[in-house]
């Protein structure tokens, strides 16, 4: 009976503080939200941890997180220690952050959707001797010229 009566006084506590007053993260979430679509991203070579988390309007905390799930950001460290980002990187930080926060992905089944369409789409350009269309002649003369200069350097010894 107690428990009961405990339980009862609860749930109409929690019934007037949800009337009364809105929680921090409701409040955030009333305001109109920034999506991904309205981003531009500056014409840079490389963008700071800041501006990149200015840019997908999350803190730098989180991209450094995000660094070590998704393997599509890479960043790279300057000599003074600060992580710098490409464009392809900034564009993969709010296409993940559009994934994650806008289409209700997991982590985890961002990841899979990221590496199923690298795989589709084939990121890794062909090597240009790969399709033998006519190349083997120029294979040939250069692997000759090769030739020819380990036995000038070996002779030399």
């Amino acid at each position: 009976m107690r428990l009961r009566l405990a339980i009862a006084v609860h749930r109409i506590r929690l019934a007037a503080l949800r009337t009364t007053r809105m929680s921090p993260r409701t409040a955030k979430s009333s305001r109109p939200k920034r999506t991904t679509e309205e981003v531009v991203v500056p014409d840079k070579l490389y963008f700071r941890i800041g501006e990149v988390a200015q840019l997908a309007g999350v803190p730098a905390y989180v991209l450094r997180f995000w660094e070590t799930e998704f393997p599509h950001i890479k960043a790279t460290k300057g000599s003074t220690g600060q992580r710098n980002y490409r464009r392809k990187d900034v564009e993969n930080v709010l296409r993940i952050k559009k994934l994650l926060h806008e289409d209700g992905f997991t982590i985890a089944g961002a990841r899979q959707l990221l590496k199923a369409e690298a795989k589709k789409n084939g990121n890794q350009a062909a090597l240009p001797f790969a399709n033998g269309n006519g190349n083997s002649r120029e294979l040939r003369a250069i692997r000759n010229g090769l030739r020819e200069v380990v036995a000038i350097l070996s002779a030399k010894r």
